[in-house]
């Protein structure tokens, strides 16, 4: 091999992948004829904000729903028209009141936290497990005040949270407990499917997702009441309140969180295509970490016992004190070699503006600095040591869910991975 192959293309060597992996696309050609039939049909949403049959919108919606509480083993499943608005709509379909204390974790897309805050409640945020990136129940255990009302669990990459566990902590202080699984649809935690576990959970179908419809989010629960909560936060409550007899006007602020028949009718094609793009990136996954897991000081993914992972991200953990250097030139280094969609970090929310200076609603620091608010939460740095190490220097993403992966695109990808160890030297 000549002096120039030995050159990592950083230093002028020749690229490992020459040629951009392919693009993730689920849609196909059933989608297309799913939506052309929605638009002949000239039925493009059926929904009145009203209490009549159509309050629960048309047909592809209700088809849609009934195929996802089939699919996922649930009571009820309710369309959103985006995932931000399912969480919001959990939120407080639970019951939360102002001041109320809502235990997240900081290693999440930021709706998670300001899903809480639209209802006047206080984010509270634990720190997450250095295996999973998912909630520490340790944390959420230590950080229970009198004033804690629920937990909402982030399955983050593709890997459950210990559902299990949360549901003890929350049955023994009488808390609800929302899980986030925007990430992770298809993921399995001990025989039945992440999101499902709790009060309520659910799935996103924004556009990078395994499955999606352009913008929208499922919500899943078992629990009667909850989910007809939802269904009045999803469709203009205050409204509706009167004719259908609810008593509890608790949180009926309503909105138009409801999804189109478009979406709904392409969701049933793509409910159709999750389990099959589950096992195609579980297959990539897999075969990435059996290319790469012996490398030093690189940690593959964990995967729990009774646990499946379905790898929207494959997340990698380096230990950049034994490898002598920086994660940002690792990354520069796999970068070069033609790797794209890796992650260096990825959330520390606690640390955004809105926290650091308590300020959310007006100018004044409201919710924080108003009667409702029943103590001075913390969210300076070093509250959630773990994350905040991940996010600094550690953590090391490969975005999954931007590539559809055959195994020879994982083999190169995995050459690069090698070829970047092999002259780590060259790096320091």
């Amino acid at each position: 091999m000549s002096v120039t192959t030995e050159l990592l293309a950083l230093h002028g060597g020749p690229k490992t992948i020459t040629q951009p992996l392919n693009r993730y696309n689920s849609i196909g050609r059933e989608e297309v004829e799913a939506a052309k039939a929605v638009v002949e049909s000239g039925i493009l949403s059926q929904f009145l904000g009203c209490w009549e049959p159509d309050f629960f919108g048309g047909p592809k919606v209700q088809e849609f729903e009934r195929q996802c509480e089939a699919y996922f083993g649930v009571k009820h499943a309710i369309t959103v028209n985006s995932w931000t608005s399912g969480l919001i709509a959990a939120v407080g379909a639970i019951g939360i009141e102002p001041g109320d204390e809502v235990i997240v974790s900081p290693w999440t897309m930021c709706a998670s936290a300001t899903a809480i805050l639209h209802w006047n409640a206080i984010p509270v945020f634990a720190d997450i497990e250095p295996e999973t990136f998912c909630l520490d129940p340790a944390s959420v255990e230590a950080n229970i005040t009198p004033y804690t009302k629920a937990i909402m669990a982030v399955d983050i990459f593709g890997h459950s949270s210990d559902a299990e566990a949360l549901m003890k902590i929350a049955k023994l202080h009488d808390l609800k407990v929302i899980t986030d699984t925007a990430q992770s649809p298809g993921a399995y935690y001990k025989g039945k499917f992440a999101g499902t576990l709790a009060h309520v959970g659910g799935y996103s179908l924004n556009y990078h997702k395994h499955i999606h419809t352009g913008e929208g989010g499922i919500l899943v629960t078992d629990d009667d009441e909850i989910a007809d909560r939802l269904r009045l936060i999803r469709n203009h409550a205050e409204a509706v309140v009167g004719d259908k007899g609810v008593s509890d006007l608790r949180n009926m602020v309503g909105y138009n969180f409801r999804l189109g028949e478009i979406e709904c009718a392409i969701g049933i094609e793509q409910l159709k295509k999750l389990k099959g793009c589950v096992a195609s990136r579980q297959r990539a996954g897999e075969r990435l970490t059996r290319g790469i897991r012996d490398l030093p000081g690189l940690r593959t993914p964990v995967i729990t016992h009774d646990c499946t992972h379905v790898y929207y991200v494959y997340p990698i953990v380096l230990d950049v004190e034994k490898i002598g250097v920086s994660r940002a030139r690792i990354v520069e280094a796999l970068e070069a070699e033609g790797i794209e969609g890796l992650a260096a970090g990825y959330a520390n929310v606690h640390l955004l503006p809105m926290y650091q200076q308590k300020m959310a609603y007006g100018s004044g620091g409201f919710p924080w600095t108003s009667d409702i608010c029943h103590r001075d939460v913390s969210y300076t740095k070093g509250i959630c040591p773990t994350a905040e190490k991940l996010h600094e220097t550690t953590f090391l993403g490969f975005e999954m869910c931007l590539h559809e992966l055959s195994d020879e695109d994982v083999d190169l990808i995995v050459r690069a991975f090698r070829k970047v160890w092999t002259r780590m030297e060259s790096l320091k």
